[in-house]
Formats: C-alpha cells, sequence, structure tokens
C-alpha cells in the first residue's frame, strides 16, 4: 500500500448494522462532505474472532440487503456487496474508487470495536480521512456513568441517568437524490452467490409470510404500530394473543430503523392521537432496556458465553437430556405456552418476549440446562438476534446477569400461560393439536377430564404430548441448586 492514496475528492459510504438511508449519520456526514459518494456492504465471515450470525438473521440480512440496493439505485447511490475480511476490503474499496475519505457507524461488540480501531488507525496513518458516528443507540455505553464515573449493573438507576442526558436529537432527514454526489461505481458479488438463505431445505416461508425486511418495510410497520397498536400498550404488551407489541426488534437489529425515529415517533404519536403518556413511557422504557444491554456487553465483552455474576460459574447445571432439549426446541414440552413460544419462534424466526422469558425460565430452572444453550438456539432462530440483548436477557432470566431476576424466581408455565393468554388464543394460534381444548384446560391438557379431551380430539401421550417435567419438582430441584450454589459462595 503506497504511504498516501491517489488524489482524489471521492468518499466512501461503509454500511454496517444501519441499513437504510434516513437518520444515517455516517450517510449525512459523507453527503455534507461535498464529496461524490460510494457505498459498501461487507458480509465478513473471515475476520478472526466475529460471531456468526444465525439462520434467521442471516435470512434477514439478505432481504434487507436487496431493500438497500435498491433504495440505493433509486437515490443514484453506487452500492455494492463484497465478501471477505473487512479491513481489507475497505481498503480495496479506496483504492478502486480513489476516495480520500471514508465514513462508518459504530459497532459496540469488543472484537468489532477492535477491528474498527485498528483500521481507523492504520488509514489515518495513510492521510485519509476517517469519520466515525452513532447511529444504533440513544445514548453510547461510555456516556452514561453513575456519579462516581462507573458503570452502571442495575438498569433503574441506569435509565433513570440515561434520562437525565436530555432529549435525544432529532432523526436527521433521508438526503434527497439530487444532494447525493454518485461516486465512483465498483465491482460487489449478487446477494444469491453470498449463500445467506436457506435452500434444502428451504425453512424460510414462515419468515416471508410474517415480514418485510428493509427500510419501507420498518417505516410501515412503526406507522402501523403508532396508529393501531400503541394505545393500551402499557397494558397489554405482555398479552401474546394480542397486536400489542411493536414487533420493530428485527429492523432495529438491522439498522433499517433508528432508535432516535422511534423515541420521536412514539412522542408524536401521544400528542397527536390516542397513545397516552404511559403507553409512551412503557415504549421508551423497553428502548432503555436495549440500551442497556449494550451498556452491559460494552463492559463485560463475553456476555453471551460467561456468567456476569461469578457467583454462578459453580452452579451445578445437569448435563442436557437430549430428548429434553429437543423436546424443548420443537415445542413439545407438553406445556402449551411453551410449545406455541418456541414453535412460532421455529416458524417466524420471532417470539413474543413475555413468552421468550416463559421458554427461557423453562429450560433453565425445569430442565436445568445451562441458559448458554438457550442464548445459542435464540441466536440461530431469532430474526433479531442482537449480541447484547439476546445474552443480556438470557442471564437475566437465569439470574446471572446484571439486574437479573432472582433465581429463585421461577415461572409456572401453566400459571403464567392463564395470566397471560386467558382464552388459549396465542396457544390454539401455534398449537394446533390443542384447537378445540376448552380454555379452562388449555394451559393444563392433562388436569382436563377425559371427556373434555376426547370432544377435543385430545389423546395425551399421542396428538399432544404429556409434559416432560413434573413443574413443582422441577422448582424444587431448582431452588436446592440455588441454595447449594449460595452456600457454596458465601
Amino acid at each position: 500500500m503506497p504511504s498516501s492514496p491517489a488524489p482524489s475528492s471521492g468518499a466512501l459510504l461503509w454500511f454496517r448494522e444501519d441499513l437504510r438511508l434516513a437518520d444515517n449519520p455516517a450517510l449525512d456526514s459523507a453527503v455534507k462532505s461535498g464529496r461524490p459518494v460510494t457505498a459498501i456492504y461487507v458480509l465478513d465471515e473471515q475476520t478472526e474472532g466475529l460471531r456468526a450470525m444465525g439462520g434467521a438473521a442471516r435470512w434477514w440480512l439478505a432481504q434487507s440487503l436487496r431493500a438497500l440496493a435498491s433504495d440505493c439505485a433509486a437515490m443514484g447511490l453506487p452500492f455494492s456487496v463484497r465478501r471477505g475480511r473487512s479491513d481489507h476490503l475497505v481498503r480495496d474499496a479506496l483504492r478502486e474508487t480513489g476516495a480520500e475519505a471514508v465514513f462508518w457507524n459504530r459497532r459496540y461488540a469488543a472484537r468489532e470495536i477492535e477491528i474498527d480501531a485498528a483500521l481507523k488507525e492504520e488509514l489515518q496513518g495513510d492521510r485519509f480521512s476517517v469519520q466515525s458516528s452513532n447511529c444504533r443507540l440513544l445514548h453510547e455505553p461510555w456516556e452514561v456513568k453513575s456519579k462516581w464515573g462507573d458503570p452502571f449493573k442495575v438498569f433503574s438507576p441506569y435509565w433513570r441517568a440515561a434520562q437525565a442526558r436530555g432529549e435525544p436529537r432529532a432523526p436527521i432527514p433521508r438526503p434527497s437524490k439530487g444532494q447525493i454526489e454518485p461516486g465512483r461505481a465498483i465491482d460487489g458479488e449478487s446477494l444469491d452467490s453470498l449463500g445467506l438463505e436457506p435452500t434444502r431445505p428451504d425453512w424460510a416461508g414462515g419468515l416471508r409470510d410474517a415480514w418485510t425486511p428493509g427500510e419501507a418495510g420498518a417505516k410501515a410497520r412503526l406507522k402501523a404500530f403508532v396508529e393501531d397498536d400503541l394505545r393500551g400498550y402499557a397494558s397489554a404488551r405482555d398479552r401474546p394473543d394480542l397486536p400489542s407489541t411493536s414487533r420493530m426488534s428485527p429492523h432495529l437489529r438491522f439498522g433499517e430503523v433508528s432508535p432516535h425515529q422511534l423515541w420521536h415517533a412514539v412522542e408524536r404519536a401521544a400528542a397527536e392521537g390516542p397513545a397516552t403518556a404511559r403507553d409512551v413511557e412503557k415504549f421508551r422504557t423497553e428502548l432503555g432496556w436495549r440500551e442497556f444491554s449494550h451498556h452491559l456487553l460494552f463492559q463485560f465483552p463475553e456476555l453471551a458465553s460467561r456468567n456476569f455474576q461469578k457467583r454462578f460459574d459453580d452452579f451445578p447445571w445437569e448435563k442436557p437430556k437430549p430428548s429434553h432439549l429437543m423436546a424443548w426446541r420443537k415445542g413439545l414440552t407438553g406445556f402449551p405456552i411453551v410449545d406455541a413460544g418456541m414453535r412460532q419462534l421455529w416458524r417466524t424466526g420471532w417470539m413474543h418476549n413475555r413468552v421468550r422469558m416463559i421458554c427461557a425460565s423453562f429450560l433453565i430452572k425445569d430442565l436445568m440446562i445451562d441458559w448458554r444453550e438457550g442464548e445459542a438456539w435464540f441466536w440461530d432462530t431469532l430474526v433479531d438476534a442482537d449480541p447484547a440483548n439476546n445474552a443480556a436477557s438470557w442471564q437475566w432470566v437465569a439470574g446471572s446477569g446484571a439486574d437479573a431476576a432472582p433465581y429463585f424466581r421461577v415461572f409456572n408455565p401453566s400459571l403464567q400461560g392463564v395470566r397471560f393468554d386467558p382464552d388459549g388464543g396465542y396457544v390454539r394460534a401455534f398449537v394446533p393439536e390443542l384447537e378445540n381444548m376448552p380454555a379452562r384446560y388449555i394451559h393444563a391438557p392433562w388436569e382436563a377430564p377425559p371427556e373434555s379431551l376426547s370432544e377435543s380430539g385430545v389423546e395425551l401421550g399421542k396428538t399432544y404430548p404429556l409434559p416432560i417435567v413434573d413443574h413443582g419438582a422441577a422448582r424444587d430441584r431448582a431452588l436446592k441448586a440455588f441454595d447449594r450454589m449460595k452456600a457454596e459462595s458465601a
């Protein structure tokens, strides 16, 4: 590499987890630099230490990149996708375009930070201009600290401190076609050649039915949420049988929408329409949990692989019984709310948040299986699998994380079903074997009298499984294991 680049006024925009044109600070800075802009995305599966995306996330990425390519073409912005080591390919793109400047938005996992910092130092040493921006978070992880300058480990004080920083900035408007001066186009790979989508078998039919990835899909989903579902969100968000959540998480994961856009969209909805201040505040608190998860990942990079609380290193996890683990993955545990959640996950690549907690609690506490098994399965099957949220949430349920639910809080799956799916609509939607079960028994079909089972067409152990564990006995076993761990770490 020569000591200085060839003279040029070009700018390279490196897309990463920010697959949108509106409220994209890196794009905005590139355009405002007055340079002609060329954009790239690099699928980096070669750099050591990067965690490969799971299957569902890879499917989403393929759709999102197609949408982004179309949006860039409509704006006259040259865009290409390449596969390989990102640091090498960014340098190649700079050389091929003759660009003097590169713009990107920041990432927060430890290995990604290392890659970006090293590349930035090298490029600046070769007299390139490098500008990074924040587009993924309302508050970057190092910005919110206690009055003693320490990172927070409990959500409530963290979120109070974050909110005390003031209102998040307004979203940046999408540039118009005339504002972007096209840079030099460079070759890339076809999306089909990247192998992001399943073929044999093609298991993504349910995902295609459930989602519209891309910035336009995110915009439409947000519009539907604020107009139809934000009202009553505070009280209904725990009901999986109702359309009561935003379903924005995969769009956030891939940066098709920004948290700033969400923050101000719900604020406008409260000012203009039926949503209440309580609904808006509850939704913003969910954005706050996402922020806190990234705050934790930044201070504890091994969040997905190590216990945040070291005392859990001695927890007596049981060796998973293959039959139990497979029953959990396939939604065949005999506990209807758990089975509905796991089947929703497999069919759509997503699961209602309340049900995620129930399913996680069942794996960890009823089956005594290490939380990392569940985190890995969700990582592979969730379209919104995020290195911060996924790991922080699993550790929260396990009791091993920051601000964790106490380990002795063990969800009773039948009672959780009765409370949050009272008429059984959610179970019926994903466990058709129980479609005709009366609501009174749908969350505990083993308690139904023989005539109810017969009339419903249910034969336990044949058409629908019997429970794979006795919840009461499993709860006692989990609590005794927790007591042993406490005694040993005292």
